[in-house]
């Protein structure tokens, strides 16, 4: 079989175990609309390349407000690779014990509030420690792992607890140990990695299940959609509401700030 028919077959094996995770998905999406309907809002944390679920889920077409992206520069700025801003130094911050307390210290939570961590591995220090601090709120935390890459791997806290230790419900990406998929003739190491296949489809099989819940209950979401559905006009007045709402969702998150 060729490679990119290894890595096909790989991915339906990924979706697979995303679809086997309905309950656990609609039981999240229930929390999510909780928050959403209750003026709050559900923050995302990803962290490395879990960034990328982060911005799947807001904003882009077919998405629509009441979650606070949690992204930090820092932790995720991959492009330049080594240098100024390299890759190194990202992933030694994001094994420091206390940045997630600092990070999370400029918002005003609620109980009413739920959280989305994101991480492959489970193991990295910062999105355990956001968790943590989470649930130290009150705030409920759904998390997403690579759960047969988590196992495999060691914590790098220094209690060895991981993600799953501070969440409230956990989503399998359904990636293998090590994330590539795939193996190539006389190389050695495997590639194409699966993790973001199964998280953006657990996230938007979330973001599906939360503008159910929100239209059922008489608030339907302002979905980001392309001119190319609504035209022009209806395109540029759903993209401006929905802009509004996050701003006036966010300041209340600011309004009430201090020291916890």
């Amino acid at each position: 079989m060729t490679p990119s028919g290894q890595y096909l077959e790989a991915c339906e094996r990924v979706l697979a175990t995303v679809r086997a995770q309905q309950a656990a998905i609609e039981t999240a999406a229930g929390w999510f609309a909780d928050a959403i309907l209750a003026d709050r809002m559900v923050h995302v944390f990803g962290s490395g390349h879990s960034r990328i679920m982060v911005e799947e889920l807001w904003p882009r077409y077919g998405s629509f407000p009441g979650f606070n992206p949690i992204v930090e520069l820092s932790l995720t700025f991959h492009n330049p690779v080594v240098g100024a801003n390299g890759q190194r130094q990202a992933m030694f911050l994001e094994n420091v014990s206390g940045l997630a307390a600092r990070i999370l210290r400029n918002f005003s939570t609620s109980s009413q509030d739920a959280a989305l961590v994101v991480s492959s591995s489970g193991c990295n220090v910062v999105p355990i420690e956001i968790a943590e601090e989470f649930q130290r709120r009150g705030v409920r935390v759904v998390a997403i792992v690579s759960r047969a890459h988590s196992e495999a791997s060691a914590s790098r806290r220094a209690d060895g607890r991981r993600l799953q230790d501070f969440a409230d419900l956990v989503l399998d990406t359904g990636a293998p140990v090590g994330d590539a998929m795939v193996r190539v003739d006389r190389l050695d190491t495997p590639v194409a990695p699966g993790s973001t296949i199964g998280g953006c489809a657990l996230v938007n099989c979330l973001k599906a299940e939360v503008a159910l819940r929100l239209t059922a209950a008489g608030r339907p979401p302002t979905v980001l959609t392309a001119s190319a559905i609504v035209g022009p006009d209806r395109a540029t007045q759903l993209f401006e509401a929905a802009y509004d709402e996050h701003a006036h969702r966010l300041a209340r998150l600011y309004a009430d700030v201090r020291e916890p």
